[in-house]
């Protein structure tokens, strides 16, 4: 049941984020977050997300805007690192909390608690009209690859923050895609460096059922993209706004809640 999950959940995720530029790392976060720690589930969604985009990668490269990559992409790295390692240390933390429903005991960890805060005031925002038409100026583009870099290391939520600032680089649809893909690659290879502390710390075992659901998470997601590759002038960013948005919500809620990412305790 939960290969057919995961598998299902990075298939329609990986879809919506090609067109969008955002939400596969947001849906998936909580697909893997009913099996995983927090951190673990953070760092397993962008093992999935970078091999999903490097897939995008090798269909988009020639579109991208090679210089909006490096202006973006310089300060999104180390941002990206400093993220990844405050998860870190924030996963070791106990429950912040604790609350018991059927027999059962509830309660987010401080990355959980983080995580799932920033999602929500992520979502609130982004279900804001106003949100969505902000174009932030072109000099402020280092500054913006800097706060993605950070977000996408500490929450692994970088797409909709990443296009604030490259909505207002003049880029046709199909570049900005690209650019965008682009630069997610360089904040993933930079987060997971950190992340794969994390995963030893947390017990992961990279031959066991973990590294199964992530390999259907990645295969599911690359399918989903090359389907979706032949559809990328058909589908507008607009009307994937409000469902990104929401399931932010949702999905922040439940882990400040401690309901994903922590687990039950009889």
């Amino acid at each position: 049941m939960d290969i057919l999950l995961i598998g299902v959940v990075a298939a329609l995720a990986s879809a919506l984020t090609f067109f969008s530029g955002f939400g596969l790392g947001t849906i998936l976060l909580a697909a893997f977050s009913l099996f995983f720690p927090v951190p673990v589930a953070v760092a397993a969604t962008g093992l999935v997300h970078l091999l999903n985009n490097l897939f995008k990668g090798t269909l988009l490269r020639k579109r991208a805007d090679w210089r909006t990559v490096l202006t973006f992409g310089a300060p999104a790295v180390p941002a990206a690192m400093l993220g990844a390692w405050l998860l870190a240390v924030l996963g070791h933390t106990p429950r912040m909390f604790e609350w018991n429903a059927f027999g059962a005991s509830f309660g987010p960890t401080g990355a959980g608690l983080a995580v799932g805060a920033l999602m929500m005031i992520f979502a609130v925002l982004e279900l804001q009209p106003r949100f969505s038409g902000i174009r932030a100026p072109v000099r402020l583009m280092p500054l913006g690859g800097a706060l993605t870099g950070f977000f996408g290391g500490l929450t692994g939520q970088q797409g909709a923050l990443r296009s604030i600032f490259l909505l207002r680089a003049g880029l046709a649809p199909d570049r900005f895609i690209a650019t965008g893909v682009m630069i997610a690659v360089l904040v993933d290879l930079s987060r997971l460096s950190t992340y794969a502390a994390s995963f030893q710390a947390s017990g992961l075992n990279p031959a066991g059922r973990e590294a199964l659901l992530m390999g259907v998470g990645t295969i599911s997601a690359v399918a989903a993209t090359f389907l979706a590759a032949r559809r990328i002038e058909k589908v507008t960013v607009a009307s994937l706004r409000s469902i990104v948005g929401g399931l932010m919500l949702l999905i922040g809620a439940a882990l400040v809640a401690g309901l994903l990412g922590s687990g039950a305790r009889a």
